[in-house]
């Protein structure tokens, strides 16, 4: 949609050019560096680290229940992973190159389970691209008919007949891969799940507010993007990364590249912070403008900016490309997404939180400056009020309104997809498979 929107305009103004056909050789595969299983009895997660990001693949095997994950590699730079950390879903797990060029985890189960997403995250600053792919529990008849599907699919890219000799060898992971998204392409157009980033704020050495208690923001929003994103996975409707999975210092820039590089359909920033004056209470949701709504929002923008500083990193100079006229299309219709994601889930928090009045707002917040993503930045509370305080505690309360807002992210893929005259989020995944 962005895209094609770009695009329109460029012609009009008589500036497109048709880029030219790739010269280039296929690039050299990555490798392996390093894997990763963590399990409980209602989720597992495994983490494969890559040099460059690659392709992957997944099947469904039987006797015993297993489940393969294939990716395109050249070697494996580590020696033999220890076991899963916890215990539950997965029982053991081994990394190996099965063929020259195919690295493959098997992952071997206590008990059914089906992939419930599965994504690549390009590698930034320190952090090398990733392979995570989450599991959840199945029953055994799905299981077994998905391993059955895995099979006959993989015999017939063999071009073996599934009629004729149902009980050939396991399937060959990679005779699907995962196909990149073309850039500027949207997720929703396109049938495939939206991915939603969320940025849970500060982190490290970056507390960012505090209350008197001594409670840090960076734990509260970390703590709550947590259960945003176990309810948005557990719907099946969306990918879901987060920026932070733990109490790591990362900067702005950092944020908005991984947001970027990912092709997020929906960047969204917590936030719970704090003023001078202590009735100030309440949430609202920013979307980014040069100009801020009220003083109270251009303070609160300012200061977020200036904790990149503070932590000892500097903010990057804007690059001159961000006036050319296609990155002003791109921010404009990006603004107007974001304006619509941040009514959307207003409309959704409004019977269950109290609300700053005018809780949409405009202020220019460094976070949300990607000219191709749509951004929205959540602010919880205030941590210098004692009500939001004692509510930013409570669990039922995070519950609520964990719940309120990932209902309110629905409702808006789900009226992105009508305007794109697709079917909505909900449509889409009632007839896919994870």
């Amino acid at each position: 949609m962005i895209k094609a929107f770009v695009t329109t305009a460029l012609l009009a103004l008589g500036l497109f050019v048709a880029p030219a056909l790739s010269q280039e050789q296929p690039a050299a595969l990555p490798d392996v560096v390093d894997a990763r299983v963590s399990t409980t009895p209602e989720r597992a997660r495994l983490i494969i680290d890559l040099s460059a990001k690659t392709e992957f693949a997944i099947v469904s095997l039987t006797e015993p229940n297993r489940i393969a994950i294939d990716v395109r590699a050249a070697n494996l730079k580590f020696t033999t992973p220890p076991t899963p950390a916890g215990q539950g879903i997965v029982a053991s797990y081994i990394v190996e190159m099965a063929e020259p060029g195919r690295a493959r985890t098997m992952l071997t189960l206590n008990s059914p389970a089906q992939v419930q997403q599965a994504y690549v995250l390009d590698a930034f600053d320190d952090q090398p691209a990733r392979l995570v792919v989450d599991l959840i529990p199945d029953s055994p008849e799905n299981f077994a008919d998905r391993a059955a599907q895995d099979l006959a699919a993989s015999q017939r890219a063999a071009g073996i007949d599934p009629a004729v000799a149902p009980d050939a060898a396991a399937p060959d992971a990679m005779a699907t891969v995962t196909q990149p998204t073309e850039p500027g392409a949207s997720n929703v157009a396109s049938g495939t799940r939206p991915l939603v980033v969320i940025d849970p704020g500060h982190g490290g050495i970056d507390n960012g507010a505090s209350a008197s208690s001594g409670v840090h923001e960076k734990d509260i929003v970390l703590a709550f993007a947590l259960k945003l994103q176990d309810l948005l996975v557990e719907s099946g409707r969306f990918d879901v990364a987060l920026t932070r999975e733990d109490d790591t210092f990362l900067t702005l820039e950092q944020r908005v590249t991984l947001a970027r590089e990912n092709k997020a359909d929906l960047f969204i920033s917590i936030h719970a912070d704090s003023f001078q004056q202590a009735e100030i209470s309440g949430a609202s949701i920013y979307t980014r403008d040069e100009k801020a709504t009220d003083v109270l929002d251009k303070v609160l923008a300012d200061n977020e900016n200036k904790r990149d500083i503070v932590a000892g990193f500097v903010l990057p100079e804007m690059d001159a490309a961000v006036v050319d006229i296609l990155v002003d299309l791109m921010r404009r219709q990006m603004r107007q997404q974001s304006y619509v994601a941040a009514q959307a889930i207003v409309h959704q928090l409004e019977p269950s939180v109290t609300l700053r009045k005018f809780p949409v707002r405009q202020a220019n917040f460094f976070v949300l400056q990607a000219p191709d993503v749509p951004s929205i930045l959540l602010e919880l509370g205030f941590l210098s009020n004692a009500d939001d305080i004692a509510n930013l505690m409570k669990s039922d309360w995070q519950a609520r309104v964990s719940e309120a807002l990932a209902r309110g992210i629905a409702s808006y893929f789900d009226g992105v997809a009508a305007q794109a005259g697709g079917v909505s989020v909900a449509q889409q995944n009632a007839t896919t498979t994870p």
